[in-house]
């Protein structure tokens, strides 16, 4: 009798531990990043690089505007040196990167059998896991993009064409250059969760966020539908200059902003149903 009481006795005490509880498991991804020197050098690099590009351009501009004629000072688009598609790249590779070693380090490691068999629900801790990554990019992107709109429009007012917030398309370049970090993050983190290598995530990061677009252009109808419907030109749609004309299958805002939007839904649903799915 004692045998078969014991048993249930233990049973009951498992039973009767409390689940995780969401704002624990946002605390443990929390110190899991932050406690990684690299996500540190890489966070702060990428704020770093944002303002040194962007620097680099408006001094560029600066330097260069008595020499300009005045066809190209009328077409002069003050924006573009907030946020030059050319370092602006690099940006986005490292915050893709970022995203798919959150993930796929943890595979490599193990650590993230660890983490299950503490926690066997595996749609929570990759949810947390979200939840910590593009907050952490998103504030990262504030920073990149709120100095590097600063910096440059303070260099390019000393010749009179600076652009402010109130600007149109200003405050759109900027809201979408904030947004594109934990974008590129989450697709990063999409990828790492699927592959669950390294190099393999990168590669395949970096090939949807930087060589698709290289593929497709925008000049037949097929091609510009692919195009458009990735992260990277959707965002170079918003940061473009409001008053330049486009090509007929150029994508539209509203469509840019809804293209910037899903991929980070859909890497993010990805990633927690794979986790769900599959065996560490």
């Amino acid at each position: 009798m004692s045998a078969l009481t014991e048993p249930t006795r233990a049973t009951g005490r498992r039973a009767a531990e409390p689940a995780a509880r969401f704002r624990d498991l946002l605390a443990a991804e929390w110190i899991k990043l932050s406690s990684l020197r690299s996500t540190y050098g890489s966070l702060v690099l990428i704020a770093v690089s944002a303002a040194l590009f962007s620097v680099r351009a408006a001094l560029a501009d600066h330097h260069n505007w008595p020499d300009y004629p005045a066809e190209r000072r009328a077409a002069f688009d003050p924006i573009h040196d907030a946020f030059p598609e050319e370092g602006w790249l690099f940006i986005i590779l490292a915050a893709g990167v970022v995203g798919a070693v959150t993930i796929a380090g943890e595979y490599a490691s193990g650590q993230i059998r660890t983490t299950f068999a503490a926690v066997p629900a595996r749609r929570a801790v990759m949810a947390a896991k979200v939840v910590v990554l593009a907050a952490v990019m998103l504030v990262v992107g504030v920073l990149a993009a709120g100095v590097s709109f600063a910096l440059s429009q303070a260099i390019l007012a000393d010749r009179g064409v600076g652009a402010s917030l109130g600007d149109p398309g200003a405050l759109r370049a900027v809201a979408a250059s904030v947004l594109l970090l934990p974008v590129c993050a989450l697709i990063g983190l999409g990828f790492g969760a699927l592959l669950r290598h390294t190099a393999p995530a990168i590669v395949t990061t970096t090939t949807v966020l930087l060589l698709l677009p290289l593929a497709f252009d925008t000049r037949n109808r097929w091609t510009a539908a692919i195009h458009n419907a990735l992260p990277v030109p959707a965002w170079e749609r918003l940061v473009s200059n409001p008053f330049i004309e486009f090509n007929e299958h150029l994508a539209t805002i509203p469509g840019s902003w809804v293209v910037l939007a899903a991929w980070p839904v859909f890497a993010a649903l990805v990633a927690m149903a794979v986790v769900h799915r599959r065996e560490p």
